[in-house]
């Protein structure tokens, strides 16, 4: 009979739960972490599943290893409960989730903020050429801890001048840029360097910095490679694959939004 009193706080609960894990889910996907994430989830439904079957022994000496275990946790888990709470704590939730984009009423669709073809031809010339770049452009997350470590800027976006900035012999050049609204806000910006072992060893420090950057906001990042001249398009700590200019431009407008 308890089965049958099922209220529908019962179904919202079920809900919520799982789409807590959902997201939890996105955050670590991609990761080593995601092994943990997945013990974790195993362990906590043998433990529900011993309390059912009303194994009072087992279900303590699961109940304590949790216990002790959230400690654990919190540590191993430092850099996704980072990204998590910048999450749920964005201000624009429309931003980020796409719901009121569905909902058009008449209106018009919203136009990119940011000169997205410039950006991406800017990266193909320094490819030629090339020439190392690193390229954030600030989303939701405020960004002003690392443009504080740069020059302050207030130049519209265009290719001639992204391409001027990263030139060898430029004073600007060193460090990453930072694209807010369009502008070039700050240059020779210092970026948090990621230590995730993920991260191919061909790789160096503009990789680390942009994946660095991706990991402790929701900023996006280019990286045009000095060495190899590749061009790497850096979301949530991930390298995002592409496979020609139209389509990594068509993926850029989606995320900037």
């Amino acid at each position: 009979m308890d089965f049958l009193d099922f209220r529908i706080l019962d179904v919202i609960d079920i809900v919520l739960v799982a789409l807590l894990l959902y997201y939890i889910y996105k955050l670590v996907r991609g990761t080593v972490a995601i092994n943990i994430f997945i013990g974790i989830v195993i362990i906590y439904l043998a433990w529900k599943l011993t309390q059912l079957a009303n194994m009072q022994m087992l279900s303590s000496v699961i109940g304590k290893f949790i216990d002790v275990g959230m400690i654990v946790l919190i540590v191993v888990f430092q850099q996704e409960i980072r990204k998590f709470l910048l999450l749920i704590g964005s201000t624009n939730w429309g931003h980020r989730y796409r719901f009121l984009r569905q909902l058009k009423f008449g209106k018009e669709p919203l136009e990119p903020k940011h000169n997205i073809p410039a950006i991406v031809q800017a990266c193909y010339t320094l490819k030629e050429q090339k020439t190392g770049a690193l390229i954030v452009i600030k989303r939701n997350t405020p960004l002003e801890f690392v443009t504080n470590t740069g020059d302050t800027m207030r130049i519209e976006v265009n290719a001639p001048i992204l391409e001027s900035i990263f030139y060898k012999n430029s004073t600007l050049h060193d460090g990453a840029i930072v694209i807010e609204d369009n502008f070039i806000v700050a240059t020779r910006v210092i970026l948090p360097v990621s230590d995730s072992r993920a991260i191919p060893l061909r790789f160096g420090l503009r990789h680390r910095a942009a994946v660095g950057i991706s990991e402790k906001t929701d900023a996006i990042a280019l990286v045009v490679s000095e060495e190899t001249g590749n061009i790497s398009y850096i979301k949530d700590g991930n390298f995002v694959p592409y496979t020609t200019k139209e389509e990594l431009i068509s993926i850029l407008q989606k995320d900037t939004l």
